[in-house]
């Protein structure tokens, strides 16, 4: 599913314009965005948990030239589905 179709779903579901669906999918991402930087976690009830992680410096190996680099830490988001979201998967 693209960004299109997803607007669209979501426009019929809720019985609004494909405008409100895009403001209420950006507004969505913004709070939990927001949310994330603040505390490192949140929960969307019947929906799962939105969680920081961290990972460290690693060494690494170019795979074209065979080179040993030096990958960076990062940060990332891991996210965990509730059973009830997960339903019948």
């Amino acid at each position: 599913m693209n960004q299109n179709e997803l607007l669209d779903a979501l426009s019929q579901a809720t019985e609004s314009t494909k405008a409100d669906a895009k403001r209420f999918l950006d507004a969505i991402g913004t709070v939990i965005g927001k949310e994330l930087k603040a505390t490192g976690s949140i929960k969307v009830p019947g929906l799962g948990t939105f969680t920081v992680t961290k990972r460290d410096a690693r060494p690494g190996r170019n795979p074209r030239t065979g080179e040993t680099i030096q990958i960076a830490a990062s940060t990332g988001v891991k996210f965990k589905a509730t059973p009830t979201f997960l339903g019948d998967l």
